[in-house]
């Protein structure tokens, strides 16, 4: 029977955030984009992540990456790995809580138990909780999920872009340089914000809808803009499309008395944004939107000066 895994790290919504043994070394474990090279997987992990992934529809690399980043593929030599749990209540390779096992473990190899330990039921579990939480439509929210921390999401694309010569969140791989000063410091807010709850008519500090968080964003950098979209809109100065630059505003969701939604440039195509109600202040693509209404750059006040 393949090795049962070891499990390095805890989940938040499998289980609790990851332990300070890899919260050291969390920010430096990803690399370059579309490296492509899976050597290091065993191969019946291998096996079992392009397995799941073709069965749920899932990129098999950020199974991968999961993987890696949780129990370095059955390797690693945390408490609770091949029986038991380990402080915080997590099992198996992937590290499920009980209550999530129960909701989302399945019998992958089909020899009638739904083992947390063997990875052949714990590699498709996971596939099956990401699934459900959003991926592949969404994967920074599904692995958002797994584990409540940009870190960590940005972790395990890292493993997942060394694994797959395929694109596999491409967009949380670089963005471009800050073009100024005022900028840098929205972006270091909206950043610092990120996986705070969506709340209608919250400005921070511990939650916030749309609007609030780009107000806030500005007035960290020193400009007053508006509180509500429409009317940062309105303020302006607009951009045109193609021109935008991180840290500008992306306006959404035309309404009778202006954009209904807005969100802070990153570059690439992509934001951050406070969605809504039961979501989270997150990345997301706004190149593939269709309700785009266009872009503003109130930094241009202050930079002007």
């Amino acid at each position: 029977m393949t090795t049962r895994l070891i499990v390095a790290a805890v989940c938040v919504a499998i289980g609790l955030p990851l332990g300070l043994i890899l919260g050291f070394t969390a920010m430096g474990g990803s690399s370059g984009c579309g490296r492509g090279r899976p050597e290091g997987i065993p191969p019946d992990y291998l096996h079992l992540y392009r397995q799941a992934g073709d069965a749920y529809g899932i990129p098999w690399a950020v199974l991968a990456g999961v993987g890696k980043a949780e129990s370095d593929h059955g390797r690693g030599a945390a408490v609770g790995i091949r029986a038991g749990a380990n402080a915080a209540g997590a099992m198996g390779p992937m590290q499920f809580l009980g209550s999530t096992w129960l909701s989302y473990g399945v019998d992958g190899n089909g020899d009638g138990q739904v083992d947390v330990y063997d990875p052949a039921d714990a590699i498709p579990s996971a596939a099956r909780y990401l699934k459900a939480s959003g991926a592949p439509a969404d994967l920074y929210r599904a692995i958002w999920r797994y584990n409540h921390a940009d870190w960590y999401v940005r972790r395990v694309l890292g493993f997942a872009r060394e694994y797959s010569s395929e694109p596999v969140g491409e967009e949380f791989c670089s963005f471009p340089v800050m073009p100024g000063a005022v900028a840098g410091r929205v972006m270091a807010y909206a950043r610092m914000q990120l996986g705070k709850p969506y709340a209608w008519g919250a400005e921070g500090p511990g939650s916030f809808d749309c609007s609030g968080l780009t107000m806030r964003a500005y007035q960290y950098a020193g400009i007053a803009i508006p509180r509500v979209a429409a009317d940062q809109w309105r303020r302006g100065p607009s951009i045109a499309r193609g021109q935008e630059q991180a840290g500008d505003l992306v306006f959404m969701h035309p309404q009778s008395a202006g954009p209904g939604h807005v969100g802070v440039v990153v570059g690439a195509g992509q934001m951050i944004h406070a969605p809504r109600t039961g979501d989270v202040v997150r990345y997301a693509s706004y190149a593939s939107r269709s309700d785009v209404v266009g872009f503003t750059r109130p930094a241009s006040y202050l930079e002007k000066r």
